[in-house]
């Protein structure tokens, strides 16, 4: 269905290129580069084939990169040349797998291998019919049309990034441009030259177009709306671009729930600032005990790639980890992890209600917070920061901050410091690669 508005004769060129490099039905192809076109040429080149396109991280260590390709079983490694040295590093230490892959199923058509913020990644396996399915819940939610203009700077290899706008707009028949990495000067040219009418943010990249020298001048009446996601959206950057006018819609999801799962319209989205939305077409969405989501879709991944973990439970549930509130108004708000839920002294403390008060810091840039073992508390919340530079923190003001406005069993044991926190391409917190420096800074 995505082939529809590729260029023909580059679909043709990468369907013949798969061919001559061998690539038979069932196997993986690994793709590792920057956005380019090549690549939505090569999934569609792969679907016509019925092999599985694996997109790979560029950021990621050589190392890390061979344990993905080993792991899925790729039988080829294909990209653009800016990564070329990285891809010689990587087939040094991994030998490819030529043939159909063990664990590849007909249909198949996506692996993508989560972020692993918690954990080893997992390749999360994506059918064609589930693909479609997730384009027409996007399409849906964002009201794109042929007459969109989507302007997409976040990574391909991501299920955000891929499936969110990007496909969706192909499926539609939308205008899409592809710019190759995300650089904030290039963003506001293309905003003011190429008028999208959407793009898709991540929290990071929202903040580094808000304090970038050209955000207060810049012209951006062509975008109806932005959509945002991945984790927590930050009010004051919500704020900052309501402030000019512009809707933040939000998608909610994980690399296995399609991602589209639950969404805040555009046409919603000024008057639910901070909401996360309410199921996708086609989504069931049920609350756990404990608030945890659970989901049912078409769009759900269809497996964790050759894994005897279960993906789901036994009433046919994905357990995605995250928790919400379903407000009276029907509107779900994400919360947090559970896996990130801290508990002090028997109270549940999650670490973004704590975020989102200290990032209305004028001097605050970035900040996280994690539990640390207490022998009283058992655990207790600690506060990192990240200042602007030249800037000092308030401590008078955040003291006051928690006072107004935290019970006091989650108010920070410590506030830190740090020049930076270590993140995902996506802009997610490295919770437990951040807890290993605090402890190795204490």
């Amino acid at each position: 269905m995505f082939d529809r508005f590729v260029p023909s004769a580059l679909a043709d060129a990468a369907h013949q290129h798969l061919l001559d490099e061998g690539v038979q039905r069932g196997a993986v192809v690994a793709w590792l580069g920057h956005n380019s076109w090549d690549m939505i040429a090569t999934l569609v080149a792969c679907e016509r084939i019925g092999a599985v396109l694996l997109p790979l991280n560029w950021r990621l260590a050589a190392a890390e990169l061979a344990r993905i390709l080993q792991h899925a079983g790729a039988g080829h490694l294909m990209g653009t040349p800016e990564v070329q040295a990285l891809a010689a590093q990587v087939l040094t230490i991994a030998s490819l797998q030529p043939g159909p892959a063990e664990g590849v199923h007909d249909g198949d058509l996506l692996l993508v291998y989560t972020s692993g913020t918690t954990g080893a990644p997992k390749g999360a396996v994506h059918t064609r019919a589930g693909l479609q399915a997730n384009a027409a819940a996007a399409i849906a939610a964002q009201g794109l049309t042929a007459h969109s203009r989507v302007l997409t700077v976040l990574p391909l290899f991501h299920a955000g990034g891929l499936c969110i706008q990007t496909l969706p707009a192909l499926a539609v028949g939308a205008k899409l441009s592809l710019q190759p990495r995300f650089e904030p000067g290039a963003w506001f040219d293309a905003v003011e030259q190429w008028r999208p009418t959407t793009t898709l943010l991540v929290p990071a990249v929202m903040r580094a177009l808000i304090e970038h020298p050209r955000w207060a001048g810049a012209d951006l009446s062509s975008l109806a709306f932005i959509n945002s996601g991945s984790q927590i959206v930050p009010l004051n950057l919500i704020q900052a671009f309501h402030a000019r006018s512009i809707p933040v819609a939000q998608i909610y999801g994980a690399t296995e729930t399609g991602p589209v799962s639950i969404v805040l319209r555009p046409d919603e989205a000024m008057a639910h600032a901070g909401r996360t939305g309410r199921p996708a077409m086609g989504v069931q969405v049920m609350l756990a005990a404990d608030g945890e989501i659970l989901l049912k879709a078409p769009n759900l991944m269809r497996a964790y790639h050759r894994s005897t973990e279960p993906a789901f439970d036994p009433a046919g549930w994905f357990h995605t980890g995250d928790l919400a509130r379903l407000h009276d108004d029907g509107f779900y708000e994400v919360v947090g992890r559970s896996k990130e839920l801290i508990i002090s002294g028997g109270e549940n403390i999650h670490p973004a209600e704590i975020e989102q008060l200290v990032a209305e810091l004028p001097e605050v840039a970035d900040c996280a917070v994690v539990g640390l073992p207490d022998e009283r508390w058992g655990e207790v919340p600690v506060l990192v920061v990240v200042l602007h530079a030249s800037r000092q923190l308030d401590r008078t003001a955040l003291a006051q901050l928690f006072d107004q406005r935290l019970a006091r069993f989650k108010h920070p044991h410590q506030v830190l410091e740090l020049t930076s926190l270590p993140r995902t391409a996506l802009g997610k917190v490295q919770r437990a690669e951040l807890v290993r420096a605090l402890h190795l800074v204490g």
